[in-house]
Order: C-alpha cells, then sequence, then structure tokens
C-alpha cells in the first residue's frame, strides 16, 4: 500500500519555470521530478574509494635559499 503526503514548498521562480520545462521534457509530473530528485539526493552514498598516493620523486634540492630575496630575484630574472 503507497501512502501519498501532500506538502507545501517554496520554491524559487526561477527553480520553479526550470522544474516545469524538464517535467515536461520528460513526460512526467513535477511531483514525480522532485521525488526522484530527492530520492537521488537522499540515496546514501558508498563509502569512498582511499585516493592514491602522490608520487615521491627526488628533486636534486632548492636551487635558491628562498628566504634571501635577491637571490629569488636573480634566479627568476637571470639578475
Amino acid at each position: 500500500m503507497v501512502i501519498w503526503m501532500k506538502t507545501t514548498l517554496n520554491i524559487d521562480d526561477s527553480v520553479m519555470a526550470r522544474l516545469k520545462r524538464e517535467a515536461a521534457r520528460r513526460g512526467c509530473t513535477m511531483s514525480e521530478l522532485v521525488e526522484s530528485a530527492l530520492r537521488l539526493l537522499l540515496t546514501p552514498r558508498g563509502t569512498p574509494r582511499p585516493l592514491p598516493s602522490l608520487p615521491a620523486f627526488k628533486s636534486g634540492g632548492a636551487l635558491v635559499e628562498v628566504a634571501d630575496r635577491e637571490a629569488l630575484y636573480e634566479a627568476m630574472e637571470g639578475r
């Protein structure tokens, strides 16, 4: 047995216009479209997979001491 609940929502005019167009394009009611969108939003997502480790590399060390402003300018501008 399906029980339907009627409710009132305040929806921005521009969103409502898009909702009406999309429902017409899909050939469904606005209620059906809102319900399916809410189901997607409220469906628990699977646990996110862990991110892979960032690659490690040897850079050969710093070419310039970053605290030395003149050395930085010289390296950047070739002074």
